[in-house]
C-alpha cells in the first residue's frame, strides 16, 4: 500500500517561517474578515514557537536568529484586525 507524508508548502524567506511556526504553535490566528495576522496572548503558545525556533530552525539559520525572528514578528503583530470596526 502505498502512503504519502503531508508536505509543508515551501517556506520562502524567514519571515514567512516565523509566521507560519508561530500560527501552528497556536500563537497566532488570522482574522476570518480580512486575514491579517493576530497575536493570541497565549503564554504557553508562544513557549511553543520558541521551542520549535530553538530546536528545528530552517536550513542555514541558526537557533539564535530563529528566536530573534519569532520576538520579531510577535512583536509586530498585534491583537485585533486593523480592518475591523471596533
Amino acid at each position: 500500500m502505498l502512503t504519502t507524508k503531508q508536505r509543508h508548502p515551501a517556506i520562502r524567506t524567514l519571515r514567512g517561517w516565523a509566521l507560519a511556526v508561530l500560527q501552528e504553535a497556536g500563537a497566532i490566528r488570522e482574522c476570518e474578515a480580512h486575514g491579517w495576522a493576530q497575536d493570541r496572548a497565549d503564554p504557553h503558545a508562544r513557549e511553543r514557537a520558541f521551542a520549535i525556533a530553538r530546536l528545528d530552525s530552517p536550513p542555514g539559520v541558526s537557533p539564535e536568529e530563529a528566536v530573534t525572528e519569532i520576538g520579531d514578528v510577535l512583536g509586530s503583530i498585534g491583537d485585533t484586525c486593523p480592518e475591523c470596526t471596533p
